[in-house]
């Protein structure tokens, strides 16, 4: 999955979140015997997905800022590692 994907899939599941937590709050007038259940359970699904988001946002983060401190560290053995893969990447798309 490319980074591009990866930050569309993060911005989705942001809005969907947003979403979610807007119809919660349209609903906050609704009474039942189900429905105050239903919004209780919507709302811990909420908390821990919201939870889930941040603890992936801050893993990114935390592995970008390694792999920019590793390149910086050792640029000639990125540089190795991005022209092997590139040469492979190459050579499989050739015997195609």
């Amino acid at each position: 999955m490319s980074q591009g994907q990866k930050d569309r899939l993060m911005a989705d599941l942001h809005a969907v979140v947003a979403e979610a937590e807007s119809l919660l709050r349209a609903t906050a007038d609704q009474t039942g015997a189900g429905t105050a259940e239903l919004r209780a359970k919507v709302q811990a699904t909420l908390e821990r997905a919201r939870r889930g988001l941040q603890e992936l946002q801050v893993s990114a983060v935390e592995k970008a800022k390694a792999a920019d401190a590793y390149v910086h560290e050792k640029p000639w053995q990125a540089i190795g590692v991005a022209a092997g893969v590139g040469l492979l990447l190459g050579m499989l798309i050739a015997r195609r």
